[in-house]
């Protein structure tokens, strides 16, 4: 029986042989390649963490092929911590286990539970045994995600460096969030008051963030991704101003 190849059965049926064809194929590339971008997404993060902790001479001379050796170097995972909303130590993550934990997976679950949520934290000592403390925070900004890393000096308090990016934030304007200019603008403040109460940051469009403590100068056009931004820090550093007052 001779197939008729004009009728809307055929034309049906090869569309749906097709995407089948199609679906199996990029469903077996996905999973062969998975363990490659797992792989880049471990060296971003790593390259992240250093570039909130090193000075910007040195951030810039991270790259993807050295990020891993310096990590190494520089931050021990065995001295990080995870800890619940609370700021208690989560005693069943530890080691490469932490570098696993995606913050930002956890916070577009909106099914996910506060006390289910993991925060790590972590430590790095220079070669004159000094601590920096790194934060990894994630919030929304106005078309999409933003992330960040917030690096502390050794009194738990001072923010000494930071990293912040995005996924789709308009270019020129809120995208700017990842310049340095608007970096520069966190280094110096503190995240607690005299009396370890923690802070609240605002984004303020008066140029008056370079004057008064806790106020952070924004970006023109950029205002709802700087709100973003914000929000993210304000929210974020929480459960770890909990942990460090137990370390006073």
């Amino acid at each position: 029986m001779a197939i008729n190849k004009d009728s809307n059965g055929y034309t049906f049926g090869f569309a749906i042989a097709l995407v089948v064809v199609v679906g199996t194929i990029l469903a077996g590339v996905a999973m062969a390649t998975k363990p490659f971008q797992e792989k880049n997404e471990a060296v971003k993060k790593k390259m992240d963490i250093l570039k909130a902790i090193l000075p910007e001479k040195e951030a810039d001379k991270v790259t993807r092929k050295n990020a891993t050796a310096m990590f190494d170097e520089l931050v021990r995972l065995e001295d990080a911590v995870v800890l619940n909303f609370k700021g208690e130590v989560k005693e069943d993550i530890k080691g490469d286990d932490i570098l696993d934990i995606d913050i930002k997976k956890e916070f577009r679950d909106k099914t996910l539970k506060d006390e289910d949520k993991s925060f790590p934290l972590f430590i790095s000592t220079d070669a004159e045994g000094k601590k920096s403390y790194v934060i990894p925070v994630v919030g929304k900004g106005l078309w999409g995600p933003v992330w960040g890393n917030i690096c502390l000096d050794d009194d738990m308090r001072s923010i000494k460096g930071a990293t912040f990016d995005h996924k789709t934030e308009t270019p020129g304007l809120g995208a700017e969030i990842k310049q340095g200019f608007f970096i520069d603008r966190w280094i110096g403040e503190k995240i607690t008051d005299d009396e370890g109460n923690p802070v609240k940051f605002e984004i303020v469009k008066d140029n008056s963030g370079a004057k008064e403590p806790v106020k952070i100068d924004g970006i023109t056009g950029g205002t709802i991704t700087s709100k973003g931004v914000e929000e993210m820090v304000n929210r974020g550093l929480k459960p770890y101003i909990e942990y460090f007052k137990t370390l006073k």
